[in-house]
């Protein structure tokens, strides 16, 4: 059983709809496949009858932006309840908080580089949540940068004169609400340095002790020794181990299936449902 449990479509910073990234799923042989778009549910229903007709089984997700002591924290909340209201209420929070962000950092980029609120627009179409990966696409579209992971090393890094922190629930925060939602929150990309500071490893016992109930291990941010030592904490504090694509379609290399999760801890996850 091939299990990807990490997949972006247009309602957040993907290329494909939530129904093209079930059949493009399909076409790679994945059997199970979790769409986490970045605070957002918008796509469940529609990937859900993509995935029915393929004989695919999906997994509702939402990838829940949330920080540490200002560090950016992205957390997978699987199988959460999407009428819970105090969810409901945080990831709408955060999504016009994103807009916001998105504004200010394109006022500061269009001071060096030709851009406006409408090219970006134009990129984010009908996405529920606008964020940087559309101000990145909109650059390229304007012919500023190559690719989308140009503008990313260049101009939107976390530091660069252009970068604007914005709203997001503490992470502790974010684990209650999920968990409370009836979901199951796994720690996405934690060791992905190149993005900007990570947070410690004593952090991750705490959040442990807080109902954090796995680390995205397996994931192409992550070396070797990345890797090695990620899986050595999640022993050592109770963690199950994913691993995962991140596939957002064209938007990065990122590839279907290039890193996945074990029947067996897929099992384990769903057994923490609430």
């Amino acid at each position: 059983m091939r299990i990807d449990l990490h997949l972006h479509s247009t309602v957040s910073d993907g290329t494909g709809s939530p129904s093209q990234v079930m059949h493009e799923a399909a076409d790679a042989g994945l059997d199970v496949v979790a769409l986490a778009d970045h605070d957002a549910m918008d796509g469940w229903d529609e990937a859900q009858v993509a995935a029915d007709e393929r004989g695919i089984r999906l997994i509702p997700a939402i990838e829940v932006s949330a920080r540490h002591r200002w560090v950016s924290v992205h957390m997978l909340a699987y199988w959460p309840d999407r009428d819970d209201a105090a969810l409901r209420e945080m990831l709408a929070r955060t999504q016009e908080a994103r807009v916001g962000r998105a504004r200010e950092i394109v006022e500061k980029i269009a001071v060096d580089y030709p851009l406006t609120w409408e090219d970006v627009e134009a990129r984010a179409g009908v996405s529920a949540t606008v964020g940087r990966p559309h101000i990145a696409d909109a650059l390229v579209a304007r012919g500023a940068f190559q690719t989308r992971d140009d503008v990313f090393a260049h101009v939107l890094k976390n530091g660069s004169p252009y970068y604007v922190p914005h709203y997001a629930p503490e992470v502790e925060e974010a684990i209650g609400v999920i968990r409370a939602a009836g979901g199951v929150p796994v720690f996405a990309h934690p060791g992905a340095h190149a993005r900007g500071r990570t947070v410690p490893d004593w952090a991750i016992a705490e959040l442990a002790k807080a109902g954090l109930a796995g680390l995205e291990v397996d994931h192409r941010d992550h070396d070797d020794a990345t890797r090695l030592h990620l899986a050595g904490l999640a022993e050592r504090y109770g963690l199950l181990r994913t691993g995962s694509s991140d596939y957002h379609g064209t938007g990065k290399l990122n590839r279907l299936g290039e890193n996945l999760t074990e029947p067996a801890v897929l099992a384990a996850l769903e057994a923490q449902r609430g």
